[in-house]
């Protein structure tokens, strides 16, 4: 029971419109036009206005399934009213884990733990391979029921390539949502394959402004993850202790650590 959304922001390599032409005569399969420069969250935004599904699960081009019940797996815990978004597992092509979650600050605004661990590892007291409540996921592989989606303003547009998936999570969070991600769910994530690396100017100046427009919307918020230890370093991704140690303040627990956030 599901409808395969395509969504086209003006592919020109002739097997890619062979394949969407294919894709159209299918049922079960719709491709809709995006027809505007690349801006994932309007992507996205996007194809949840045309999405009819109660549940969306947003699926990055370049992710390549290699497990038969992940989508079940992911479905499974999204249905859950008090749980907002659900991530999986995604590899490398060298079988390394590529995300296993995401950590507010980590290496800046936010990172990926247990990055580039062999697959079948279980990290951290056990961490990369059980099921658990995390702040953020990564938009490569996002399911979230549609009226959660809508309900905090789909994506913001302001951050058209990097943290969108970020910001997104955390607003789920501070509508009281748990946002969740399991090993159970695996991919391969073949990672900036289609769209490159920020190795130009350009791409290095628009990656900035998204930093800045997460550090001015969210502050303080990006150094304090809650399901992070304050005693562990934001510099690594392997759960090491940080040293000097990071501030270690009473801060109360829960989501009243999460402001308002501004545009």
């Amino acid at each position: 029971h599901y409808n395969i959304l395509v969504i086209d922001n003006g592919s020109i390599e002739p097997s890619t419109l062979e394949y969407l032409s294919a894709l159209r005569q299918q049922s079960g399969a719709d491709v809709v036009d995006f027809v505007a420069p690349f801006n994932y969250s309007a992507i996205m935004n996007h194809a949840a206005r045309h999405a009819t599904g109660e549940i969306l699960c947003m699926l990055n081009n370049d992710v390549e399934v290699i497990s038969s019940d992940w989508l079940g797996e992911l479905v499974a815990h999204a249905r859950m009213p008090e749980v907002g978004v659900v991530g999986g597992m995604l590899y490398y092509p060298n079988d390394t884990i590529q995300h296993a979650g995401v950590i507010l600050g980590m290496g800046g605004v936010a990172g990926h733990v247990h990055a580039r661990l062999q697959r079948g590892s279980s990290g951290y007291l056990g961490r990369a391979s059980m099921t658990q409540n995390l702040t953020a996921i990564t938009g490569a592989c996002m399911v979230v029921r549609r009226q959660v989606y809508l309900e905090v303003g789909g994506m913001d547009e302001m951050l058209p390539v990097a943290f969108n998936d970020i910001d997104f999570c955390l607003r789920v969070y501070q509508r009281g949502y748990n946002n969740v991600w399991t090993p159970h769910a695996e991919l391969y994530h073949h990672e900036s394959a289609s769209r490159g690396v920020d190795d130009t100017p350009e791409k290095r100046v628009r990656f900035e402004l998204e930093c800045d427009r997460m550090e001015r919307k969210w502050g303080d918020v990006l150094r304090h993850d809650p399901a992070y230890n304050p005693n562990l370093s934001l510099e690594s991704h392997q759960f090491d202790l940080a040293f000097p140690p990071r501030d270690l303040r009473p801060r109360r627990a829960g989501l009243v650590n999460i402001p308002v956030a501004t545009t």
